[in-house]
């Protein structure tokens, strides 16, 4: 029964909770959820979490997607907004730098300490304690304070060509400057220089 609610319920990849799962018991899930690792039917990541076992085109293992685990751990949880992406990876994803990250960094309101380093199915997660909660509300102004507070270290462009990424960036996350105004004073003071120099001041004034 456990083993048809998966199978329409998630797709190859997808890591599946146990909290997301029907039934009272836990340790009668857990039964279950053995009992299907045991026939291959499921993969275990670690204890709570599992998949889908599937071949690929390739005709090798299919392994759990690391985005779709990373956005249910730490990004999006029971429906709501609880975290974001950070570091290399905000840079490279907007188009600051063409370096690709070597490990995750997230910031989110499951992390217990300020930093965390996890080391999950051979990809290495950072999480980071955020300054604020996380809220559907605040989360692009603090994506963006934290980019901003990092734009000297990661990015690969400068002057004319900075300020217009930045505007575009601005513009596609379609950024409140009052939140970000609100949060701004829980940041370093290079972070006042770094959105003077990437032309977003008279956004903040």
């Amino acid at each position: 029964m456990i083993y048809e609610y998966i199978i329409e319920n998630f797709e190859n990849g997808e890591p599946i909770f146990l909290s997301e799962l029907p039934g009272g018991s836990k340790d009668y899930l857990r039964q279950e959820m053995k009992k299907l690792v045991d026939e291959g039917r499921l993969e275990r990541l670690y204890n709570g979490v599992y998949y889908l076992s599937y071949m690929t085109i390739l005709g090798t293992k299919g392994k759990i997607s690391m985005d779709k685990y990373i956005e249910k751990k730490y990004l999006t949880v029971d429906g709501k907004t609880a975290g974001y992406v950070t570091g290399l990876q905000l840079a490279n994803q907007y188009g600051f730098t063409t370096q690709n990250p070597a490990y995750y960094e997230i910031c989110s309101n499951e992390a217990t300490t300020k930093q965390r380093k996890q080391e999950i199915d051979g990809n290495t997660i950072v999480v980071y304690k955020p300054v604020a909660d996380v809220t559907e509300e605040n989360k692009s102004a603090l994506q963006f304070l934290d980019l901003m507070s990092m734009i000297d270290k990661y990015s690969e462009l400068s002057g004319t060509e900075l300020i217009s990424k930045l505007k575009k960036y601005v513009a596609a996350v379609a950024l409140d400057f009052d939140t970000v105004k609100a949060y701004l004073p829980l940041y370093p003071d290079k972070v006042y220089r770094n959105i003077y120099e990437g032309g977003l001041m008279r956004e903040l004034v």
